[in-house]
């Protein structure tokens, strides 16, 4: 992994893994501004399973531990691809509940926000380029292409093979059939 990409991952996944704790820590001071963005997504949660907690305390908490850990692993340079995706779908109803700024009515508020908004928008383009680098190594596409096209010729190769060992085999046979014996 080169120095930038390294450096470029832990100071993107800084502020997942600060926040992550922070929330996991105290999710009661978030619990007013997430209220909104979890009843909306409880009778989702209670389709899949009604087994699955919705309170708001403990979504805060599930959304922070996923932060701190897909965090740790981006920074870490541990699954970086998929700890990116994580990230970016935890920072959705992240900006979505912390940065409303649509619903604000007081303009140095709705400023605020709108900046917050817009930085978490800025992050989730940074978790969409770490999620897309591949390192310099060919990509899974391009891989899975490349095997295609070798296994087609290693097939063209056996066929062509068998083949030429086929037409052997009737000529040696023919040239015995021949000589006295």
């Amino acid at each position: 992994m080169t120095p930038v990409r390294s450096l470029a991952r832990v100071m993107l996944s800084g502020i997942f893994v600060v926040n992550g704790a922070r929330s996991l820590q105290h999710p009661g001071q978030l619990a007013a501004a997430a209220k909104p963005v979890t009843d909306r997504v409880t009778p989702l949660l209670q389709q899949i399973s009604p087994r699955i907690p919705t309170d708001t305390e403990t979504l805060i908490r599930a959304n922070a531990a996923t932060q701190l850990i897909s965090g740790l692993m981006l920074a870490t340079g541990k699954f970086t691809r998929p700890a990116a995706l994580v990230l970016a779908g935890t920072l959705i109803p992240t900006t979505a509940a912390g940065h409303p700024f649509r619903n604000s009515d007081d303009p140095a508020e709705r400023t605020h926000n709108q900046v917050h908004f817009l930085k978490n928008l800025g992050l989730l383009g940074g978790l969409l380029l770490a999620a897309a680098d591949t390192e310099g190594k060919p990509g899974l596409r391009w891989r899975a292409g490349h095997r295609i096209g070798h296994s087609r010729r290693s097939v063209t190769r056996a066929v062509r093979t068998a083949r030429r060992e086929a037409r052997i085999a009737v000529r040696s046979a023919a040239t015995a059939r021949r000589l006295p014996g």
